[in-house]
This record gives structure tokens, sequence and C-alpha cells, in this order.
């Protein structure tokens, strides 16, 4: 009982918290964008990998002033954490993973994005392994012909929690460099070239 009223507590206090944490951060760092000035109209699925999420909401922000995104967001209980946390922002979601309801996640992200939806993934989420790109993103990408946009988030100062992602806070009073690519079409290569290039892309800047 006490652990489902945690729980309960923690699902109305800690998104709240963390939406304030990600705009505080964002204030006091100043953010470079390594990026393309515009992506166009056309829709996208932008990916980063999961222990970069924190401040992806800017990324996304700097081609959409008004959203029309949504993020696919694991079912466990942290995802839903993540997902009332990004709620803030003007962010939509799709429950889902590659290892919990990942058919469910498919089906739902196809047909958001043929409502003009874009859409976010973590391509090693939600458990890894750490910076192994998943056959989802390669599925929605091909099956729904729209192109890609890789994103590395690096703030030059950080704390590094010591979880399966090395999921990364930045420390304020730094620099956050985005390193954002061009539009990316997948829609006639074979998956493994295809998670070859997702994977290099990401970790152009290590």
């Amino acid at each position: 009982m006490l652990k489902k009223t945690l729980r309960y507590l923690a699902i109305f206090i800690v998104p709240l918290l963390g939406s304030l944490l990600i705009r505080l951060l964002s204030l006091t760092n100043k953010k470079v964008f390594h990026a393309p000035e515009s992506l166009g109209e056309q829709q996208f699925i932008m990916a980063c990998w999961h222990g970069q999420l924190l401040m992806i909401p800017y990324a996304y922000k700097k081609y959409r002033k008004i959203p029309k995104v949504k993020l696919l967001i694991s079912e466990h209980f942290d995802g839903n954490l993540i997902a009332k946390t990004l709620n803030y922002f003007g962010f939509e979601t799709i429950r889902g993973s590659s290892t919990r309801g990942g058919a469910k996640a498919l089906i739902g992200s196809i047909k958001e994005i043929k409502k003009g939806y874009d859409l976010g993934i973590t391509p090693d989420g939600p458990k890894g392994p750490r910076h192994e790109v998943h056959d989802g993103i390669v599925l929605m990408a091909q099956k729904t012909k729209v192109k890609i946009v890789l994103v590395e988030i690096k703030p030059s100062k950080f704390w590094q929690i010591n979880s399966w992602d090395r999921f990364i806070i930045p420390k304020p009073f730094g620099i956050i460099n985005y390193y954002i690519s061009d539009l990316i079409d997948l829609s006639q290569m074979e998956m493994q070239v295809t998670k070859e290039i997702i994977q290099k892309g990401l970790l152009k800047h290590e």
C-alpha cells in the first residue's frame, strides 16, 4: 500500500518538478545549435539516445514553435514520469516500446504520423543496450516514408547517473551543444545499413 501511495504521489509531483528543472537548466545554459536553419514543413522522426533525452524539447522547438509531435515512451513506471513531464512542453505521447507493447507502439506511431504528427523516439530505449539501435525506428521510417533527424545533446558540464543509459543532466552555467542532422531518407535501405547509419550519426561527437 505504501509503495502504491508513493508512486501515486510521484506521478503528480515528479513531472512538475522535472519540467521546472528542465526550464531552469535551459535558462542557465547557453544553447548552441550546430544544425540546419530549417527542416521545412515536411514531417520527420527525431531521434536521440535515451541518456540524452532530458533537453530534447529545445531541439524540437527550434523547428516547430507550436509542437505537433508524439513521443514514443515506454509503458514502464519511469515512462509514465517522462510522458507527464513532456506534457508540460506541449508534447503528446504514444505508449509502448520494443520490449513492451512493441506491436501496439509501431501501429500507433504509424497512425499518428499519417495524422500529420512528427515522431520522437529513443532508438536504444527503454532498457538498452545503451547506444544499440532497435528495429522500431527503421520500420516506422520505412513504412511511412518519413525522413529522420538525428540529435546529439552535449553539455559542457553535466552530472551522469549510474543507470544503464548513463543519463546526462546538464549543470547550470555551461554550454549545451545541439548537433542536429539534415533530414535522412531511409526508405530504400536495408535494415542493418540503416541501423549503422543511425548509430554512427548519434555517436559522431562522442
